[in-house]
């Protein structure tokens, strides 16, 4: 539940190059490191060294295991750094593998706060792949989609909270394998439509091992 999830701190240094949206230099990171050891062995992380461009997309490819999904948890701060520096330029989105979504209606988990926007809506929708979903839903966009998505498929809850990522309108886009829960032509229309238009000039991290 991510309500019950332990606060992270996020990082606030400024990169060096302004060309920089994402900089970590020599990082070592580890889930639930004691603070005052100094000890290398052990980490999850050792010695990361990555720079991601503005406006670029960066793919992160990799099987499971291979700690993708860890990398994106260290530029978000999740997971405790031991040493090194992390910066970075701009504000986050971030979706995912294992999409949250909590008890309101769909419009809602879109929105998650935000202000009503519905021609933005509207786009989000279509560009996330949601449009079919919402007209087979007996209340279509105001739906109640239950705690954790329960009467949701798995590629629904993923495109949820993508969309609710991407309706953010944030500078950086931190995306977990959002097309692993989707077939081959959803995941085509949310690469070309979604991905590349929409997010077309916003920094984008996508970790996948779908090299195709």
């Amino acid at each position: 539940n991510l309500l019950l999830e332990e606060e992270f701190l996020p990082h606030n240094c400024k990169c060096k190059d302004e060309e920089n949206a994402v900089e970590i230099s020599d990082g070592f990171f580890q889930w639930d490191a004691p603070p005052d050891d100094s000890s290398v062995e052990g980490y999850i992380i050792e010695g990361l060294n990555l720079v991601i461009q503005k406006e670029k997309l960066t793919a992160i490819c990799g099987p499971v295991g291979s700690g993708r999904s860890s990398v994106l948890s260290a530029i978000l701060g999740r997971m405790p750094m031991i040493s090194g520096n992390v910066a970075i330029d701009g504000s986050i989105a971030y979706s995912s593998q294992q999409a949250w979504i909590f008890n309101d209606t769909l419009k809602e988990n879109i929105f998650f706060g935000k202000p009503s926007d519905e021609n933005k809506f509207k786009e989000v929708v279509n560009v996330c792949g949601l449009e079919s979903d919402i007209s087979y839903m007996d209340n279509g966009e105001n739906t109640e989609i239950g705690d954790r998505g329960i009467n949701l498929s798995g590629g629904q809850k993923q495109r949820v909270s993508l969309a609710r990522a991407v309706y953010s309108d944030s500078d950086i886009y931190l995306l977990d394998d959002p097309l692993s829960a989707v077939d081959v032509h959803v995941g085509k229309h949310l690469f070309n439509e979604c991905i590349k238009k929409k997010l077309c000039g916003k920094t984008i991290i996508l970790v996948t091992h779908q090299l195709q």
